[in-house]
């Protein structure tokens, strides 16, 4: 269920104040609290904000689209520049460019990226010639080979039959395509791949990578695993895969042509020291660790013996990361002050802290609820019995 906040001026500047690395609008203190598998809580303020990408365009068959902005750009109609020849020691590509279009030379062998990557978002258009010859694996053929090992098979499969896991858009000699979706000879067909490649960890899988493919928009790969390198008439076995490899472009013999090609490195799974997703007990204190010490720094920079409150509730939403125990005390000692002030307040004043009383109780119900505090914590305690006392716990 979404919830929709309105909130004063003055609560606002104290969330864009406290909170140094997002400024959400949304209160600390709110959702489900990190646990042993999820170094955020749900809805968490201090969760970084996604980087802002302008979208690209899509393509047509007269010209191809505009990448998204973060895209690496391997081929832009231009040149071969970022191409070398995958075979005679990588030496220059041999294929052909015209008319914006990279074009395979029959015979002259596959080409690959100079440069290398890994886990990716890969984005590949291509055409059969509009003049049909041969059959079966010999027409239109050509290849996308992901870090050099992994094909996405090229072919032109409109209305043409061949061996399942060899149709376009299979991950050749292992998973056939979910349907055929390829558009008739001559057209462009655009290739969406997601590739996150297989994860060892002392000479054990612990992810056997995977590949999403969209041909001309339709899902044709759903999270396919991989195992291992794929081959031509041999099983793909298990075997640790480098960090890093070329793209590779296949010369089956066909003149295939290519545009618009590239592609947008994906950031490292949780298996890999991503913390999105659920994360290993240790990766995930470790991670939590980290944030608490940014939280606590920034703490530091409210610090302001006229108002303790606000570093005193941002060192409280330190603690449901980390409950260290120095910490846990200083909130205690502030906390003790803090009731202090209170109780020293003529009556016709303490109603003017309402509201910062009223949070200061619900940060301290959090904590006590997801058990960072113990429920008989003395500042708490104090806190709840002046909300009761002045009525603040009823609804007005």
């Amino acid at each position: 269920m979404k919830r929709h906040f309105t909130l004063s001026t003055a609560a606002l500047v104290f969330l864009v104040t406290t909170t140094s690395r997002a400024a959400t609008g949304i209160p600390a203190f709110y959702g489900d609290a990190p646990d042993e598998h999820h170094p955020w809580a749900v809805h968490d303020p201090n969760r970084p904000q996604p980087k802002a990408v302008t979208p690209g365009t899509f393509s047509s068959q007269e010209q191809p689209g505009k990448p998204p902005s973060d895209a690496v750009i391997l081929f832009d109609g231009t040149d071969l520049s970022k191409w070398q020849s995958a075979g005679d020691g990588g030496g220059p590509a041999k294929w052909v460019v015209k008319d914006g279009l990279l074009i395979v030379e029959p015979k002259t062998g596959d080409i690959r990226t100079r440069e290398e990557f890994g886990d990716c978002q890969l984005h590949v258009e291509w055409a059969e010639t509009p003049d049909v010859q041969g059959s079966s694996q010999g027409r239109g053929n050509s290849g996308i080979f992901l870090m050099g090992r992994v094909e996405i098979q090229v072919l032109d499969s409109y209305h043409n039959v061949t061996y399942a896991d060899g149709h376009a858009a299979s991950v050749y000699g292992v998973n056939p395509p979910l349907v055929n979706a390829i558009r008739p000879p001559g057209e462009f067909q655009v290739y969406d791949i997601v590739f996150r490649r297989p994860v060892y960890k002392d000479g054990k899988a612990i992810d056997p990578g995977s590949v999403t493919v969209f041909v001309n928009g339709v899902l044709e790969q759903d999270h396919t695993p991989l195992e291992g390198p794929t081959g031509h008439m041999r099983r793909t076995h298990p075997v640790p895969f480098p960090e890093k490899g070329p793209l590779k472009l296949q010369d089956h013999g066909n003149p295939v042509r290519f545009r618009n090609i590239w592609y947008r490195p994906l950031p490292p799974n949780s298996l890999e020291g991503g913390t999105d997703g659920p994360l290993t007990t240790e990766a995930t204190m470790a991670k939590r660790k980290e944030i608490a010490a940014a939280i606590r720094k920034d703490a530091e920079q409210l610090k302001d013996p006229a108002n303790p409150v606000p570093q005193m509730l941002r060192l409280m939403e330190s603690l449901e990361y980390d409950s260290d125990p120095a910490t846990v005390q200083l909130v205690q000692d502030m906390g003790k002050h803090y009731v202090e002030s209170l109780k020293e307040l003529p009556a016709d004043k303490i109603a003017g802290k309402r509201e910062q009383v009223r949070e200061v109780n619900g940060a301290f119900r959090f904590l006590i609820r997801f058990k960072v505090l113990p429920a008989t914590f003395p500042p708490a305690e104090d806190i709840a019995a002046i909300v009761r006392e002045q009525r603040w716990d009823r609804k007005q």
